[in-house]
Formats: C-alpha cells, sequence, structure tokens
C-alpha cells in the first residue's frame, strides 16, 4: 500500500470512528425507548434499499432501542388488483374498498409484504416476526366515513368507503411483550372491526396511532421526498406543531404530504417526544436522523 493510499486508509476510518463518538450520547438518551418506524414508498420496491433498512433496523436493535415496524405497500396492492382485473377508485388519497378488494388487499399486506420485510431483517441477523392488527387483536377498529358537500346544492353527502377503517383501539401489551424480548416486530395495518370485519387502514395513520399507545419517542416516517418543504422550497429541518399547522393552512404542505404531516402533529401532541418525515430512498437515512446531531429530515417537536 502506498504512502498516499494509506494516508486515504486512515482518513476513511477517522471518519467513521467520529461518527460512532458522535453517536454515542444518542444511544444512552434511547436506550430502553420505542422507535416506531412507518416504512413505505419506493424503498421498498428497491432491493439495495431494502437490505439497508432490514440493517438499520436490526442495529437499533442491537444497541439497546426497541424498532416497531409499520408497513404500507400501496404500489403492491395496485399491482396486484390490475394483474387479477379488480378496479379500484380512490377517495381523499384513500383507496375505496370493497368486500373482494380487502381481501386481495389483506393478501398483499399481511402476507407477501409482511414476510419479504420480515425475511429480510432476519437475513440482516434480526429476529423479526410479523403481525397484522388482526392478531391479537393488536389493533380495534371501525368503518371510516368521509363527507363532501356538493358545491351547487350545499348538502353534505356521506361516501361510502367501503371496508376502509381508522383505529379505536391498540393493544399496546402485545408490543410490550416485543419489547422485552429479542423479537422485532413488522405490522400490517390491517384492523379487526366489532363483528369481525377486515378494515384496511392507512399505514401512516396506524403507525401514529401505534407511537401515541406506546407512549413512543420517536415516530419515523420513510417516504418519498426528503421532508417538509416551506415556500422557498427550502427544507424545513425543524418544525413545531404550530408551524406544521400553519403550512397546512396556507397550503405550503398539500396533496399526500398533509395525513403524513397531520399524522406527525398528532403524535407529538398526544406525547411522542419526536416525529420526523425521511426520505427513505438515501441509505441509512434513519441512523443519521438518529445518531447525528444534523439529521437528514424534518423533526417535529411540540415547541
Amino acid at each position: 500500500m502506498t504512502g498516499e493510499r494509506h494516508t486515504r486508509e486512515i482518513r476513511r476510518w477517522l471518519r467513521t470512528a467520529e461518527t460512532i463518538a458522535e453517536a454515542l450520547p444518542y444511544l444512552r438518551r434511547f436506550s430502553g425507548r420505542t422507535f416506531v418506524v412507518k416504512y413505505g414508498g419506493h424503498a421498498m420496491g428497491d432491493a439495495r434499499l431494502a437490505k439497508s433498512f432490514a440493517r438499520d433496523i436490526v442495529l437499533i436493535k442491537q444497541v439497546g432501542i426497541n424498532p416497531v415496524v409499520v408497513h404500507g405497500g400501496g404500489p403492491q396492492i395496485a399491482r396486484m388488483l390490475e394483474r387479477l382485473n379488480v378496479k379500484s377508485s380512490f377517495v381523499d388519497g384513500l383507496r375505496v374498498t370493497d368486500a373482494d378488494t380487502v381481501e386481495i388487499v389483506e393478501m398483499v399486506l399481511a402476507g407477501r409484504i409482511n414476510k419479504e420485510i420480515v425475511t429480510s431483517i432476519n437475513a440482516a441477523g434480526g429476529h423479526a416476526v410479523g403481525i397484522s392488527g388482526k392478531d391479537g387483536p393488536l389493533i380495534e377498529a371501525r368503518k371510516l366515513t368521509r363527507a363532501r358537500r356538493d358545491p351547487d346544492s350545499n348538502i353534505e353527502r356521506i361516501l361510502d368507503l367501503g371496508f376502509v377503517g381508522e383505529p379505536t383501539h391498540i393493544h399496546a401489551g402485545l408490543i410490550d411483550m416485543f419489547a422485552r424480548s429479542d423479537v422485532i416486530p413488522v405490522i400490517a395495518p390491517i384492523g379487526v372491526g366489532p363483528e369481525g370485519e377486515t378494515y384496511n387502514i392507512n399505514a401512516d395513520t396506524v403507525a401514529g396511532a401505534i407511537a401515541r399507545a406506546l407512549g413512543a419517542a420517536k415516530l419515523v416516517m420513510l417516504t418519498d421526498i426528503a421532508g417538509v418543504f416551506d415556500k422557498d422550497a427550502e427544507l424545513v429541518s425543524r418544525m413545531t406543531v404550530s408551524q406544521g399547522r400553519a403550512l397546512i393552512a396556507d397550503e405550503t404542505v398539500t396533496g399526500g404530504m398533509i395525513p403524513k404531516v397531520e399524522t406527525c402533529l398528532d403524535a407529538v401532541e398526544a406525547g411522542v417526544a419526536a416525529a420526523h418525515i425521511l426520505d427513505g430512498r438515501v441509505p441509512h437515512t434513519l441512523l443519521l436522523e438518529i445518531f447525528t446531531e444534523n439529521g437528514t429530515g424534518t423533526m417535529v417537536t411540540t415547541a
């Protein structure tokens, strides 16, 4: 090895050592605490990113933090519905889910996707177990309704979304059992109704509800965007609840980011110490946000 190459290697290892040293205070602060991580977006469909995510989750568990993974699966559901020639529509970003569709949704979420994530975490050296909200039951749910006002008659009409639900109760004790072991729970966002009905629930909503029920130290939302941006298209690295509400009110935050931001705001108002919106397409973004001073995305706090 030449002297110049040796110097480069030393510098690289020094940077690694500096990163580890920077992480130490955060390791102490969060030891024994619970992080709820919502995993979704294009990162789920990229084998390299999926492997990176699995390794990060295993590392978090091994340093004494209790990760709880909640996953989505919209694109995978859409592909399966198309393959089976089942048509579906959306209202306010929610998939209208009839009896036939909810069976397919459950099959994709609680079956294929859930087990793929579990397998990846186990391959990375962890001990993951996949469950849905129907197991336990973990997630009790009720039918979600949406209202729309007709612009001509000004009459409000209730829209039937089918088997789309919202959580009414999270049985936190079931997840606490995992926290006392070396098992990492991977949760599919399926809930069960009072009559045993199966409900398809938005994964962001489920992650927020679980974080609140557990009193989690962090709620982390992995998305396909770097975070929340202001009107000047600048990334908002830190955001209070009042700032977040203002960005929604003046339509700086729009579209699919609204429910993600609202979930984070509701979580920190309910006692979750901090919520994060991160770009899941960036390798190790989870570790960068948790264990370094600057982080990578938007952190939401009460003040």
